[in-house]
Order: C-alpha cells, then structure tokens, then sequence
C-alpha cells in the first residue's frame, strides 16, 4: 500500500458529481485508463457509480502528483481531489481538474491487470468475471439490474402485498421431476427449490396478497442464451384472483418497471447501448392472443417460410416459436390458456374447455421470449389428488399443499417473473449470463 497527502476536501461519487460543479471534491475509487499528452495526463477514474475524466497539468500540480499520476496502472486504487468543471465534450458532462492524488495501491507492472482494453473472447471474461464486472457496461447492468428489483418490490409493497420467503430446501418438486438439484438433507433426500409459488400459496391464504423474492434453481441441461441453473424471481401470489386479474397485475407491473428504469437508469441504458425508443412504448394495454392464435400465427409464419418447423397444436411454445411470436408485437405479448397436458399440475383448468389451462406467458417484444409465467391455480381438492397422482408425483410430500384447498379454498392465482430475463430484455442484451453478477450455467461454475 501506498499513501501521500490527506484528502480535505469533502468526499462526492462520479453519479453525483454534477451537484459540485466548481467546487473541489475527493473522489474514492480506480484508475479505469490513462492517456498522456505532452505535459497533460488524462485519467479516467471510476467509483463503482460511473466514470469521469481528470486532467492533469504539469505545470498546476506538485511534481510528485504529476509522477504519481503518471506512474498509474489500470485498476490502480486511488483517492482523488479536484475541481469539478463543466464540460459538453466529456462523457457525463464534467470533467476533474486534479490537484491531488493519493495512491492505495499501485498494481504492480509485472503483474498487471488482466482484462485490458482490447477485446476478450468471452471464455476468457467468463473465467474473470469477478473482474469483468468492473467494466462500465458491465457494471451498468448490474446498476440497471438493482433497480429492476428495487421497483418490483416497490411496486408489489405499495399494492399490497407483503414479501413472505418460502423454503430454499423443498420435499418435492414444483415444476416437474427433471429438473431437480438433490440435496441430502440428513437422513432425507430434498431439493433446490425450483419456485416458491406453493409455499406463497399458503401465505396468500393468511394475507390475502402476498410476494417472495428469491434465488431459484433448475437443473435443465440446456446451453440456449436463456437459461440459468440459478436465477432470481419474483413471485407474486393473490387470493381471489382470476387469470383476467393476474394479466392486468402482469401489465402494471412490467409498465412500472420499465417507466422506473427509463427515469432513474436511463445514462446506463445508454452506457450499455440500449435503444431506449424501444422501451419508451411500453406502456398498456398489452396484446393478448389465446394459445390457438399463437399456434395459427406460427403455422402462417411455417408457410410464408419464417419458420423453419411446422408447429402442431398441443405443443408447448419453444425458444424460436417465442422469439417469432414477440418480435411481431413491440410491447409485451400475453398468450394464455395453453393445453393443460403442457403446463403444470396445479392450473386451474378452463371451465369453458378442461382441455386447457387457466395460464398465461408475457412474452417480452424483439424476441427476448418469456418474462413471467403464471395461472390461476387449482382450488379443487379432489382434482388436485388426481393431477398429483397423473404426474405420479408423491401425494405425501403435498399434504400440507392439499390442505390448502380442504380449509377454506378459493380462486386463486399468481406468476413468476425471472429478474435475469427481465434484465436481459430492459438492457437489450445478447445473452443472459450477463445479467447476473455470478452466472450459472451448464459447465459453468467457477468463480
């Protein structure tokens, strides 16, 4: 560690660095880059809030700030003092006319930094993601990703609901067999939760409305630029509620998130290189088509040769047939009441055609696929046994589930948003292993 002068001026993030203008701030944090031109230095530093130019003189600072400064090697920790000052030209608007440097720790030459500014291939970012994120636009995701999640819960916490936290560790499976992580729990055999949705099931019959937000875990063997094995969702669950209820909930909930990124996030968006014209006609109502029409769509696209498979009716919707679907809508595309024989044990079936389930999915628009996935749940007792024993599931580890419906069962429903698509989506990006700060992935552990 290295240290020289101490720092007296009072201390400001790069975010808020506007409100100083011309006065002379401290700023704590690292060397992004550093340009030199004659007895000018250009560091450019960042703080984790973003990013702003400095300029240093030769003929204005010590000569020991001007060799420090100098000396400097990318992700170098520093604190800074210098006077703010407006600047149309540089990114942000400001600029830091430095006056003083304190150097925290110095990364050695021999030893530098691993990601610099030339490309990387992504094995080698993936294998340095714990640096990776550094990067602005990495660390705009992230930023963007944080207030995804701050404004579901603000959302849900002003309509309502009360957050509750189902088991991470469950008896059984939720959606289905396959896709289970076992765990040893002891002398039992118990699973990575693959949603909370049951457990919040109960909850809503003690409070009515009610949300968790948690980790959740799939052990699907798929490499698509969707998938996680970990990944976080948002789960709201309200008694009462119909399937009509849950799409108007769905809408509401996507607007406030997209309007509450475009208004707080909007310098990230463009950091990442979104283009926010896309997000700004977000807004309701939202198409909605029945699973039918979904299926006419895609046989139509099958014939005029945008598809290259002819999609049957009975099917569930798979990664293309999504993709073709929202990228005729530029908003959110609600389809619902899917065939029952594709979705899960618990929906209600349609009491106009049992065939079908009381579901839906909001598919987001340019191709980016399912967001949120939903029903209205089984409230009979009776055909909740038969629906558990048909995907010979075990009726034991569901008693308690079961119990729900013999003590005062009523309509009820919910949906699953998956915060990492939902990322994916808002910033626009290729792949989802960039919406989390530590992705899992089929062959992807480390670090």
């Amino acid at each position: 560690m290295q240290s020289t002068t101490t720092m007296s001026a009072p201390v400001a993030t790069i975010s808020e660095i506007g409100a100083h203008s011309g006065q002379t701030v401290t700023i704590r944090g690292w060397l992004y880059n550093l340009r030199e031109s004659g007895k000018l230095l250009f560091p450019i530093f960042r703080d984790g809030t973003g990013v702003i130019q400095g300029v240093v003189a030769k003929n204005a600072v010590a000569p020991e700030v001007f060799d420090s400064v100098k000396s400097l090697t990318q992700e170098s920790s520093v604190i800074v003092e210098g006077k703010v000052r407006a600047d149309r030209r540089a990114p942000g608007g400001y600029e830091l006319d430095v006056s003083n440097v304190q150097v925290v720790q110095r990364v050695p030459e021999s030893d530098p930094y691993p990601i610099s500014l030339k490309e990387h291939g992504v094995d080698f970012l993936m294998e340095h993601r714990h640096l990776w994120v550094r990067t602005p636009r990495q660390a705009a995701i992230l930023r963007v990703r944080a207030e995804i999640i701050k404004a579901a819960r603000d959302f849900l916490d002003d309509h309502g609901f009360t957050l509750t936290d189902p088991p991470i560790l469950t008896p059984a499976a939720c959606e289905g067999t396959s896709t289970l992580f076992p765990v040893d729990y002891f002398e039992e055999q118990a699973y990575l939760t693959q949603s909370g949705q049951l457990y919040i099931e109960a909850t809503a019959m003690a409070l009515g409305k009610v949300y968790s937000f948690g980790p959740t875990f799939r052990a699907e063997k798929s490499k698509t630029r969707r998938h996680l094995t970990e990944f976080w969702m948002v789960e709201p669950e309200v008694a009462y509620a119909t399937l009509d209820d849950l799409m108007e909930l769905a809408e509401e909930l996507i607007w406030f998130i997209v309007k509450r990124c475009l208004e707080r996030r909007r310098n990230d968006l463009q950091i990442i290189g979104r283009d926010v014209t896309k997000l700004e006609k977000i807004e309701p109502p939202f198409p909605r088509i029945s699973y039918d029409d979904a299926v006419k769509m895609l046989q139509e696209g099958f014939e005029r040769g945008s598809l290259e498979t002819r999609f049957q009716w009975g099917g569930d919707l798979g990664s293309p047939d999504e993709t073709y679907l929202s990228s005729k809508f530029d908003k959110p595309l609600m389809v619902h009441r899917y065939p029952a024989t594709v979705k899960a044990f618990y929906m209600e079936p349609d009491p106009q055609r049992p065939d079908l389930a009381l579901c839906v999915d909001v598919l987001a628009p340019e191709g980016y696929g399912e967001i949120i996935g939903g029903s209205q749940r089984m409230a009979s007792y009776d055909l909740l046994v038969k629906r558990i024993h048909e995907h010979n599931l075990p009726e034991e580890a569901f008693k308690w589930y079961l119990d729900l419906r013999k003590y005062g069962s009523v309509p009820h429903g919910g949906f699953g948003m998956g915060i990492e698509r939902a990322v994916a989506w808002i910033c626009g990006l290729e792949h989802v292993r960039e919406t989390i700060p530590f992705p899992r992935m089929l062959h992807r552990l480390y670090p």
